[in-house]
């Protein structure tokens, strides 16, 4: 019995700091490789993005990066560590002094079982909170200083019916920013100025882009061309009306030292506030399904849609199980390949975790669609895989 309990240390502890190290390498490639085009995406040029902004966006995303790198870095430990000793005959010596298979094994189903455990508490409750404050983050950076929404060679279109081009930026004060405003998709108003700043009323929401040295023009031609802010109507300057027959007749020019265009941070606030199925608590989605209305506006919701937050519900506590599953998968997998290599080791939880990850990529895909009974395919690959890792699992302990 002591040997036993030396044995199931050692196990234990190969597995659980190979995981552990899995779990950082995974998710260290995740952040560094994805993450921060996602976060340019979403924040823009990160260069000018406060540390703090930057650090809190990492520390959102990490959560939602553990749903894959957990199960994956199991999967990769227990093929690294059981194909190291089946290939430097340990488990054949094990195996000859009559312990069964399920008994040396013992150590990781526990692992495996505790991996689940953190699997759960994530896919449950903590990666739904972080991708709601991923989303509410580039919001709350907007508010304590719209000037960073503005980013040096790139078009700003987080505003309805505008798009903003600012070719340099230093703090709250732009050059050469461009304007095209818009009505239903067809442009409005262009307005090019040659320097302009980002002013902001303490309390207010809103904010405003003071233009100086701007051009502006309307496509509108029977409406008077849009007039500067009050306070500087005296610099503006219109020039005479163009000739009917010309074909810029469409353009009303406008020439102004000084124009001012207020936006409403509260239409960036509404845009952060709409809740995708992945951003609501597990609690929520089990009252949707029960209530059929919607936890986010009160309205009914369709059958459809009510189809789609059963696949989000699915989801989440089937890949709770994915440690367990690659558990049972692993360790055949690892001792029949007999190989001590690390890059065997590797490819093959990478094959394993991809077969996994594109069935559930079907079953995602088909999430709206009711009859295809999509709340049921999402565990057809935690079923199928469970299934045949029991299968090698039995082989391998007949031997």
């Amino acid at each position: 019995m002591p040997r036993l309990r030396i044995f199931d240390r050692y196990i234990f502890s190969q597995v659980a700091w190979s995981t552990l190290m899995g779990v950082l390498v995974l998710t260290g490639v995740m952040v560094l490789g994805t993450v921060f085009k996602e976060m340019e995406r979403l924040l823009g040029d990160t260069s000018s993005l406060p540390i703090l902004a930057v650090l809190q966006f990492i520390s959102y995303v990490i959560p939602y990066s553990l749903i894959f790198t957990i199960p994956w870095a199991l999967l990769t430990a227990i093929l690294l560590v059981f194909g190291r000793m089946s290939a430097d005959n340990e488990m054949t010596a094990l195996r000859m002094t009559g312990m069964p298979m399920w008994r040396i094994c013992m150590p990781v189903f526990i692992l495996a079982v505790a991996m689940s455990g953190v699997c759960f508490w994530v896919n449950i409750q903590l990666a739904p909170m972080a991708k709601t404050k991923i989303k509410r983050l580039f919001y709350d950076l907007a508010l304590d200083d719209p000037a960073v929404l503005f980013q040096e060679g790139k078009v700003l279109e987080k505003f309805p019916g505008y798009r903003i081009f600012t070719k340099k930026r230093k703090d709250k004060k732009l050059w050469d920013v461009e304007i095209v405003q818009t009505t239903l998709g067809n442009m409005e108003r262009y307005i090019r100025a040659e320097r302009a700043e980002v002013e902001v009323t303490p309390g207010v929401t809103d904010f405003i882009l003071r233009l100086y040295d701007c051009q502006i023009e309307t496509t509108k031609a029977d409406e008077a061309p849009p007039a500067p802010s009050a306070a500087t109507a005296a610099a503006a300057t219109v020039p005479a009306a163009p000739v009917e027959d010309d074909p810029s007749a469409k353009f009303q020019p406008l020439y102004a030292k000084e124009f001012a265009i207020s936006f409403p941070l509260s239409e960036l606030k509404a845009k952060t506030e709409r809740v995708s199925n992945s951003m609501k608590s597990t609690d929520d989605l089990w009252t949707e399904v029960k209530t059929g209305v919607s936890v986010v506006n009160g309205q009914p919701m369709t059958k459809s849609l009510i189809s789609a937050v059963r696949t989000e519900i699915s989801l989440r506590y089937s890949f709770s199980l994915v440690a367990i599953v690659f558990c049972l998968v692993g360790i055949p997998l690892a001792v029949t390949a007999q190989r001590r290599e690390t890059s065997i080791g590797f490819a093959l939880s990478l094959l394993v975790a991809v077969s996994y990850q594109v069935f559930v990529i079907l079953a995602s895909n088909l999430a709206e669609k009711r009859g295809a009974y999509p709340h049921i395919l999402m565990w057809l690959p935690t079923l199928l895989f469970t299934a045949v890792g029991v299968r090698l699992f039995y082989k391998l302990s007949r031997k």
